[in-house]
């Protein structure tokens, strides 16, 4: 936010160095960025009139004039201008003076005749023409009213000024305007601040009986409000507001046009001019745009429009996009004699979502975005109406026709100055704080220890609120510096975090990347992951505003980004990729969503480009190890998960509870991501493996007799799973069977259809004894024997 200091000086008489100022409105909470001082590159440039016009007797294209700076005797300047009269009032570079690009004026002469000076264009000035549309595009600049002679021109162009940079937090909308930072200042120095004039003179008659104002959607517009001016005459606006306009970079176009800006600037409150002639009907109404409709709009351009986007219109057609920019048909010009001045308050989230949607953004739709007191609108509408009585620009009509279905109200805030005081770690006493309360405007009931909050202050809602501002005012440096006391603790994760950690350590030491992707998803996400109407996953939390459909939904299932994660990889060329991550999925509780959703983390592994099933299985087992579960856990084939092959997908279950799923992906989901190439991914809940790990180790003593190791090759129906095989090896092989493991799986050939070849490596230990060979024979013996009689697995001839 910029404010030039000469303009807030109209508000609050600031009487300090610059230093001072900035460091004090810092220190109060309005933090100064930065500051300008204007002009500083031109000096010695002063008014001059023009009294007299000569040819140059030894040049056609050259002039002699005689010219009255102010001085005792008038000088002499030789020029080639060829726009100027007797009687001009120009700006003059007197010799000694400095103009923009280091460029110093001298005494000289130009064919013989001495110059002593330099009339100046508006571009050597440092200026440009689009800030001054009076200026000519190539000749001198000459001022339209009568100046002193010799005064300085900085001030005529709004270059003696500071223009200091505000950041301004989003909770404080009411800075983002001249007239709120002035409060800021006021308060802050302790001086006394003068609201500007809203008093308007008017003239007999009534606003509603020349304009209907209605609104069909109270949702995006809180309140519009309008009156009319008659015997109106456009025409270009003095020079006090256009410097003012011009030192907060904003173009001067038209008396009407500018003091809707003015306004804007001063108050925060856009405002906008129609032209009352070309509104159809005498109708304003606030509605909904019809999907497809067209509006164009003041920069000439034609935009469609959706039902999601507020528009103005009248009985016919849109006349302008709400709170962004108004149309082009009813455009104030200069054959306009009655207009329409507009107020309005629309919902900030709508103009934003409309503004991005259309690639269309103004100074109004930033100042919509934020929040705006829409009891602002009154005195608003009263100050562009006192500035047209000032300006004689137009005849007020009595009255305004304001639509305000749900006025807005003050709040109450109770107050302790115990509680405060507790809170900053100060003594400051009751009156101190009242005082501070009545600078910032707010109501005090001393007997109730209450406050009333004006609505344009939204950000003081509880007494922690009032604190702030006791500390703001009182001063930050003035609270005395005190060491916090307290029983140090020692910090340490919880048994969940230790789980995440080993998780992200174990993907690591297995060559997985971690992934991270969005939790907000699009509805189209479950056409790509075949999911039917009426599978569950497709029942999702809705985002109530959305930055668009692409991520209007809180995802029920890591899937998507996963494999979009995996196809990103895939279309860049990359050979292979193994990724993982950890992330929330967003269960709704019920058909409702009346409840918040179940949270629920999962690890989601996809791989593709030299893996198989095998190898996201041996992620899963040497996670399941690390986090100390052994046993209990196996793979039963499954068919129902659409989004992958329904031959190749297993359920992980670990002590009859679904632990997550293992599977290679359906080839047309593959296709739906632009992947050719087959893609592995495994799922795991992670609440399930955080209840049921076991970080806790148990000391072995290192074996000292050595191990028997056996292969087997098992022949075994296709059927037939590997967890019910190894489920019987390790119940027929005892306490002295160490470990096994699958190292082979073999279909075709030789086998017969139907079946396929497993082959094991057991390894054998007994901790008190070596084992003997007649021993492990029997007990080879026993586990063929069960595997035969219990799954028709026979040994491999």
């Amino acid at each position: 936010m910029n404010v030039p200091m000469q303009w807030l000086k109209d508000y609050v008489n600031i009487d300090c160095d610059m230093k001072t100022f900035t460091d004090s409105m810092t220190m109060s909470g309005s933090k100064v960025e930065r500051y300008e001082e204007l002009g500083q590159e031109i000096s010695g440039i002063v008014v001059g009139k023009i009294l007299k016009i000569e040819r140059h007797p030894d040049a056609d294209k050259l002039v002699v004039t005689q010219v009255d700076v102010g001085q005792e005797a008038p000088i002499q300047i030789v020029t080639g201008a060829n726009n100027i009269n007797q009687e001009d009032y120009v700006p003059i570079a007197l010799c000694g003076s400095n103009l923009p690009g280091g460029i110093k004026i001298k005494k000289g002469k130009l064919r013989g005749i001495e110059s002593n000076g330099m009339m100046c264009s508006i571009e050597e000035l440092g200026l440009s023409s689009e800030d001054f549309p009076e200026a000519p595009e190539d000749g001198i600049y000459i001022f339209n009213e009568p100046h002193e002679l010799g005064m300085d021109v900085k001030p005529l162009f709004g270059l003696d000024d500071v223009v200091v940079e505000y950041e301004i937090t989003s909770n404080r909308p009411d800075c983002f305007s001249i007239v709120g930072i002035a409060r800021e200042a006021a308060a802050t120095f302790d001086l006394p601040f003068h609201y500007p004039e809203t008093k308007v003179d008017e003239i007999a008659g009534n606003a509603a009986d020349h304009i209907d104002i209605s609104i069909q959607d109270d949702d995006l517009c809180a309140r519009f409000a309008g009156r009319i001016v008659q015997n109106v005459k456009i025409g270009p606006s003095p020079s006090w507001m256009k410097k003012k306009l011009l030192s907060c970079g904003v173009k001067p176009i038209n008396n009407i046009v500018d003091i809707t800006n003015f306004v804007m600037l001063e108050l925060g409150q856009p405002m906008h001019a129609y032209d009352l002639s070309k509104l159809v009907g005498g109708k304003i109404i606030v509605r909904r745009a019809v999907d497809g409709e067209k509006a164009m709009t003041l920069d000439g351009e034609e935009h469609e429009l959706d039902a999601s986007m507020l528009v103005i219109a009248d009985e016919k057609n849109p006349v302008g996009i709400a709170g962004i920019m108004g149309g082009e048909h009813t455009k104030v010009t200069e054959e306009t004699t009655t207009l329409l001045l507009e107020a309005a308050n629309f919902d900030g989230t709508n103009i934003r979502f409309t503004s991005r949607k259309l690639g269309l953004r103004s100074d109004a739709s930033t100042k919509f975005e934020k929040y705006l007191d829409p009891n602002n609108i009154e005195d608003a509408m009263n100050r562009a109406c006192r500035l047209i009585n000032m300006l004689g620009v137009g005849d007020v009509v009595s009255g305004i026709v304001d639509v305000y279905p749900h006025k807005r109200e003050s709040i109450e805030v109770a107050y302790n100055p115990e509680n405060i005081n507790r809170l900053l770690g100060t003594d400051i006493n009751e009156s101190t704080m009242v005082d501070i309360f009545e600078k910032i405007e707010l109501v005090v009931d001393r007997e109730a220890r209450k406050v009333t909050v004006p609505t344009f202050r939204p950000d003081i809602e509880r007494e922690a609120d009032l604190a702030e501002e006791v500390a703001r005012f009182y001063g930050y440096n003035n609270i005395p510096a005190t060491l916090s006391t307290g029983t140090p603790t020692v910090g340490k994760k919880n048994y969940k975090q230790k789980i995440e950690d080993i998780t992200r350590n174990v993907m690591e030491n297995c060559g997985i990347h971690e992934a991270m992707t969005y939790s907000f998803e699009s509805p189209k996400v479950f056409d790509k992951l075949k999911l039917d109407e009426e599978h569950p996953l497709r029942h999702a939390v809705k985002i109530s505003n959305p930055l668009g459909e692409d991520f209007s939904m809180m995802r029920t299932t890591t899937m998507n980004g996963m494999l979009t994660a995996l196809s990103t990889n895939y279309n860049r060329r990359n050979e292979s990729a193994y990724l993982y991550e950890l992330a929330y999925v967003y269960l709704p509780q019920d058909d409702t969503l009346t409840e918040l959703p179940d949270e629920r983390l999962q690890l989601t592994i996809g791989m593709y480009g030299g893996v198989d099933f095998y190898d996201v299985k041996g992620v899963i087992e040497t996670l399941l190890e690390r986090v100390g579960i052994t046993d209990g856990f196996s793979y039963e084939p499954q068919t129902e998960v659409p989004y992958l092959h329904p031959g190749r997908q297993a359920k992980i279950t670990l002590n009859t509870k679904n632990l997550g799923l293992i599977g290679e992906v359906h080839p047309d989901v593959t296709d739906n991501y632009d992947m050719d190439t087959r893609v592995y991914v495994a799922v795991i809940d992670m609440p399930i493996l955080v209840k049921k790990s076991r970080l806790e180790r148990s000391y072995t003593a290192l074996a000292k007799y050595p191990a028997i190791n056996r292969d087997i090759a098992l022949i075994a129906k296709d059927d037939v799973l590997v967890g019910q095989i190894e489920a019987i090896i390790k119940q027929r092989g005892g306490k002295t069977l160490e470990s096994i493991k699958l190292f082979d799986v073999y279909t075709g050939g030789q086998i017969e259809e139907g079946y396929k070849s497993l082959a094991f490596a057991l390894t054998f230990r007994a901790s008190d004894r070596t084992l003997k060979e007649k021993e492990i024979s029997k007990t080879m013996h026993k586990i063929l024997n069960g595997l035969e009689t219990m799954l028709d697995v026979k040994l491999r001839q």
